[in-house]
């Protein structure tokens, strides 16, 4: 298993990688949605609610889990 699969750390995060992400609204249910991500809108190395990302279905969200 690599090393860097920590969804609070930005260099774990890439274009083309499947991801679960937690939308704004859905923080409290934590309902998780699966996709690509599209663009990273993070900026900072580390996040701890997780790196923010927009996905290719246009959904925006912090990531929850990077899938394999």
């Amino acid at each position: 298993m690599e090393p860097q699969k920590n969804p609070r750390q930005r260099a774990a995060i890439r274009p083309g990688l499947s991801v679960e992400i937690i939308q704004k609204q859905d923080q409290k249910s934590g309902t998780r949605v699966q996709g690509i991500v599209q663009e990273i809108l993070t900026n900072s190395a580390f996040h701890p609610h997780g790196i923010k990302v927009r996905l290719t279905n246009g959904k925006v969200g912090r990531v929850a889990s990077i899938l394999p």
